[in-house]
């Protein structure tokens, strides 16, 4: 009688030291665990390996990205209880190495050597980065911002829908579409700004050109968009020749570190600013800073993560490590507004937008899924995977305050102290 589901579920709750709370379905057909609980799809003993090799996340994030491991059911309520485990775990919960101390424990592993079949690791899924240098130089930038953002136009049709926005939307109401969300949050960027005609803008890591068409269209401004993929420039220029905008909106393939051609009235830095690494986020601010001419905005808008306790112990998520956003850093928001204005910014103005980024990642999960076929094809089933589990378990960690995202208005404030920002700041005329 095949028993896989419940040997496996049996092993794990002794590994956990608590009742483990999915049921799980097994590659023999068996299923274990709590009934109408959401169900692990274990599909082979590969995944077995996967996890002895690798404990914890990258485990998990390799077996799902081959395909060994899925999910039945709601994939946010799997993430959720899988959440509990690996990044939750209470202050009195024991670590492994406590654990294995645990007789019963060191048997539960053996049992799990020996469910597992050969001992020899499974080779990690080709879509995993293989780190390679220094971090955050120009080349290595160039190489992390390729691995995300070049993974086909035709894919980011399909997730992000036609506004071609890659980042937090600003929603009126939840019921609202996606749509209408994304010019509302490119519209609130223009007005932070204050953007009037004939001014220059810069636009730091433009993506598919959609903030810098709404200004020029909008508000009548001259605008510079750089980036690092060649993909998304060459999607960004067609927009802007569609538009009729080619006289008012630039395009390059350039790292902000290259730009010289300032000064610039505004700059807008929309989910760029987290590629650019702890180290080097004072350069970052610096050069922005030296872009601007006085009295001039920069907007940042920045995903932030939870200040730790004891920042030495801070570790980036082994699974956006290797499978999204190579080399990128989160830094607490209080980090980045002290990073500012030791550049010499005078901040104006923060606000989170946390439920804001939830919505929107909710929204992406449920454009690719309604197009799954489709969004394998153009890439291939891993990366479509990655993309998706990537999504879901971001849109869970903004709703659960694990992580956040901010708008932050900073000013190069002139010698007279006039900021040009207006007594009433949030009306943003």
């Amino acid at each position: 009688m095949p028993d896989a589901a419940l040997r496996l579920k049996s092993l794990l709750d002794q590994l956990l030291g608590a009742p483990l709370p999915l049921r799980i379905h097994a590659w023999d057909g068996s299923e274990a665990g709590p009934p109408g609980a959401p169900t692990l799809v274990v599909r082979n003993r590969r995944a077995l390996r996967r996890l002895l090799w690798k404990p914890g996340e990258l485990g998990l994030a390799r077996a799902w990205v081959a395909g060994d491991v899925t999910v039945r059911g709601d994939l946010y309520a799997v993430l959720d209880l899988i959440a509990g485990l690996l990044w939750e775990r209470r202050d009195d919960a024991r670590t492994l190495t406590e654990a294995l101390r645990d007789p019963d424990v060191r048997a539960a592993v053996s049992g799990l050597v020996r469910m597992a079949g050969p001992p020899l690791p499974p080779a990690p899924p080709r879509e995993e980065v293989r780190r390679r240098g220094h971090l955050h130089t120009k080349r290595s930038d160039r190489r992390a911002i390729s691995h995300h953002y070049d993974v086909g136009n035709d894919f980011y049709e399909i997730v992000l829908g036609p506004s071609m926005v890659y980042s937090c939307a600003y929603w009126a109401t939840p019921d609202g579409t996606l749509e209408d969300a994304q010019r509302d949050k490119l519209e609130l960027v223009s007005r932070k700004l204050g953007l009037t005609p004939g001014q220059r803008l810069l636009d730091v890591g433009c993506g598919w050109g959609s903030m810098a068409i709404h200004a020029a269209r909008e508000h009548g401004v001259s605008v510079v968009g750089i980036t690092l993929s060649q993909e998304q420039a060459a999607y960004a220029r067609k927009r802007v020749a569609d538009e009729g905008l080619t006289d008012r909106v630039e395009i390059r393939v350039q790292d902000y570190r290259d730009v010289t051609d300032g000064p610039y009235d505004a700059i807008s830095s929309i989910g760029m600013a987290e590629h650019v690494g702890a180290e080097r986020y004072l350069d970052y601010a610096r050069d922005l800073y030296a872009l601007l001419k006085p009295d001039g905005r920069l907007l940042n808008h920045q995903i932030a993560r939870r200040p730790q306790l004891d920042e030495s112990t801070y570790s980036v998520d082994e699974f956006i490590d290797a499978y999204v956003f190579p080399d990128g850093e989160l830094a607490p928001i209080g980090s980045t507004v002290t990073q500012l204005e030791r550049a010499g910014f005078e901040v104006r103005d923060v606000e989170s937008l946390r439920e804001h980024y939830a919505l929107t990642l909710r929204r992406w999960v449920a454009n690719l899924e309604a197009q799954w076929v489709r969004g394998v094809r153009l890439t291939s089933p891993g990366r479509a995977r990655v993309w998706r589990l990537y999504m879901a378990a971001c849109a869970l960690a903004f709703e659960h305050n694990r992580i956040g995202v901010n708008q932050v208005l900073a000013v190069r404030t002139p010698e007279s102290g006039a900021s040009g920002i207006p007594l009433r700041a949030r009306t943003w005329n």
